[in-house]
């Protein structure tokens, strides 16, 4: 793994945690050492994320920081529209309403080729759900 893909993976797991992640645990996720991980650390501050903590205390991300748009995974599009397919279908009032303006938002900036290939399959998926 590239160090600037390990910083992006870093900054995405501390957005995961809402207490203190220790350097040991983190060097052991991504396989490098703590050393490493302080280094990361403080490239991450540099560049203005607002992680705080300190070493033998952990890290955390406060969570007034912001992520600038960010690109998906194909897994995670699926994850995301497959959810948000069974909500359509599933709830009601309101949260039908924002399951379906949260897909046409998805699918507006989506490329045409992953739009073509799995739109059918993921509703397909999702329609085979049966409310409880």
């Amino acid at each position: 793994m590239s160090r600037s893909q390990r910083l992006l993976e870093l900054h995405q797991l501390l957005r995961r945690y809402r207490y203190p992640v220790s350097a040991e645990e983190l060097a052991n996720r991504f396989n490098v050492s703590v050393r490493t991980i302080y280094r990361d650390i403080a490239t991450l501050q540099a560049q203005e994320a607002d992680v705080e903590g300190d070493a033998g205390l952990g890290f955390v991300l406060k969570q007034s920081f912001d992520l600038p748009p960010m690109m998906f995974s194909v897994e995670e599009l699926e994850a995301l529209r497959l959810g948000a397919e069974w909500v359509a279908k599933q709830a009601n009032g309101e949260f039908s309403e924002a399951a379906i303006n949260a897909l046409a938002k998805i699918s507006s900036v989506l490329p045409s080729e992953h739009e073509a290939k799995h739109t059918e399959s993921i509703v397909r998926i999702a329609s085979a759900f049966k409310a409880p």
